[in-house]
């Protein structure tokens, strides 16, 4: 069998089509979006999930490339196929800017637009050049313009953790966006995309005519690729990784979506898989981090340090009020709306009697990459290659059942890591097992996980046993194991059906390490 090379970095709708690369049909969505109430658009999802070739797919449609759209779903249902002008921005090259540089950057854009229609400008002001542009094409053309921008919100994101920075560049980028309201009669369509989301006020000035589709059921798989995709337009290459992983086609679908499945931009929603990922780990025949491989944004680690985020607080099922989580990038009360904004959690679930959602970490790249993140803060930089090999042969341990020995490499291990700041409370070595378990296993774990009697510090279960972990600084390992039998915490968990190994474990605040341990089974 033989499959379609995939456009793995490829954001251009017409080198796609034209050199027969693998293309999911999203036609139908563009035909809904150019024939809806709203003219002007805007569509939040995360880095790498198809925003881009989306932009390009709509200028191809508006351009009137027709015989682009040959055999997809929009063939059927367009009859005019009417010719626009089209001014397409890409913002991501904007990014990492002092002011200055990001004016520059505005006017080099524009200047290229400019060229094609042969006008000639030198006005200092993005924003003067911008409307001057719109209303010479509109006259040159005698059509009214459509104006696309991707990435909207790239020449912010990195400073969204400063607040002086962000005000300027954020005027800057306002002053840019400020003329589409003022040429709206001169406007067939505007779409905007982006990762986060800003107030309307702050970014767009008037423009209060714009409809954010981003939590819309109806653009639900808009970008990204759904299981029914797969199924639909991708069962040869399913096949295909599965033959050469060995593993039924079944089996390799349930491997995709452990790893890259469970993103729901709304609810009810198909499930959507992470495309960038899903696609590398088909060409590879290899389920490996590629998303996450790609690096952390920046501003999502400075923010996560702004807002002192537990490791534990991430992914919990979290509810949430739809403003909670969905809240302007300025406004942040928590880091939820970025985490949500940027694709490290997902709707996992929606009660209509109390109109909250449930949100939590997509799947297993996801889970381990943000762990992955979170462990300098513990382990030392210099030292978190070396934290991840310990992490790897722990995990085998816990899975043979051998606690004693993994305690043991642990204790080892936390003797070579530099000086953390604030080590001296309980609560950071509970963070700290936390992110530790939550690499070296692939299984259901939770801290101060509530009984009858009082909270238990770490619940962890395995295919074979279910481990009770109670932490204490500067005491000893048996007044944790007393704690675990005074409160009776294993009564909690006696109808889980697996064997329970009980865990107290001290912690030293001048050695900043593990002192002594007990194991009852």
């Amino acid at each position: 069998m033989l499959r379609k090379l995939y456009p793995i970095g490829i954001q251009t709708f017409e080198k796609i089509i034209d050199e027969d690369y693998l293309y999911i049909d999203k036609t139908e969505y563009v035909y809904r979006m150019t024939h809806s109430d709203s003219k002007f658009m805007f569509l939040s999802r995360p880095r790498r999930f198809g925003k881009s070739l989306l932009t390009s797919t709509l200028q191809c449609y508006f351009e009137g490339k027709r015989e682009l759209f040959k055999g997809l779903a929009i063939e059927k249902k367009e009859k005019e196929w009417t010719e626009y002008p089209v001014l397409h921005f890409d913002m991501s090259g904007g990014k990492h800017m002092q002011p200055d540089a990001l004016q520059r950057y505005l006017l080099f854009i524009l200047e290229l637009k400019e060229t094609e229609y042969g006008i000639v400008a030198d006005a200092p002001d993005p924003n003067v050049r911008l409307l001057n542009l719109i209303n010479t094409v509109h006259q040159q053309t005698g059509k009214k313009v459509v104006v696309l921008i991707d990435e909207y919100d790239a020449p912010l994101l990195d400073v969204v953790h400063e607040e002086a920075q962000l005000g300027i560049l954020r005027d800057i980028m306002r002053n840019f966006y400020s003329p589409l309201k003022y040429c709206e009669p001169k406007l067939q369509f505007v779409f905007l995309t982006g990762i986060t989301k800003f107030s309307q006020m702050s970014i767009f000035s008037e423009l209060n005519n714009i409809a954010n589709i981003s939590m819309l059921p109806k653009y639900a798989g808009i970008c990204g690729i759904t299981k029914e995709e797969i199924i639909s337009q991708m069962s040869n290459d399913l096949s295909l990784f599965a033959e050469n992983l060995g593993l039924t086609t079944a089996e390799a679908l349930d491997r995709l979506q452990e790893r890259y499945d469970g993103y729901h931009f709304t609810w009810p929603s198909s499930d959507v898989f992470n495309p960038f990922s899903l696609l590398n780990a088909l060409a590879n025949n290899n389920l490996d981090d590629y998303w996450f491989g790609t690096g952390t944004p920046t501003y999502l680690i400075e923010m996560m340090r702004k807002f002192d985020v537990k490791a534990s607080d991430i992914g919990e099922g979290i509810e949430a009020d739809k403003t909670e989580f969905d809240a302007p990038t300025e406004c942040l009360e928590t880091i939820t709306p970025l985490l949500y904004q940027s694709g490290y959690l997902t709707i996992k679930n929606y009660n209509k009697e109390t109109d909250l959602y449930t949100l939590d970490i997509p799947n297993k790249e996801i889970r381990v990459g943000l762990y992955r993140s979170l462990l300098p803060r513990f382990v030392g930089g210099k030292l978190q290659g070396r934290g991840l090999t310990t992490m790897a042969k722990m995990s085998l341990l816990i899975r043979q059942d051998h606690i004693e020995e993994a305690l043991q490499m642990l204790q080892t291990f936390l003797g070579t890591i530099p000086y953390c700041d604030n080590t001296d409370y309980e609560g950071h070595y509970q963070q700290m097992l936390y992110v530790i378990f939550s690499l070296l296993t692939n299984y259901p774990m939770d801290v101060e996980v509530h009984t009858p009697k009082g909270r238990v510090d770490i619940v962890i279960m395995t295919n074979t046993n279910l481990y009770l972990l109670e932490l204490k600084m500067n005491k000893s390992a048996d007044a944790a194991m007393q704690q675990i039998n005074l409160k009776n915490y294993s009564q909690r968990f006696a109808l889980s059906g697996l064997p329970i190994t009980k865990v107290g474990i001290n912690f030293d605040s001048t050695t900043r390490n593990i002192t002594d341990w007990i194991i009852e089974r």
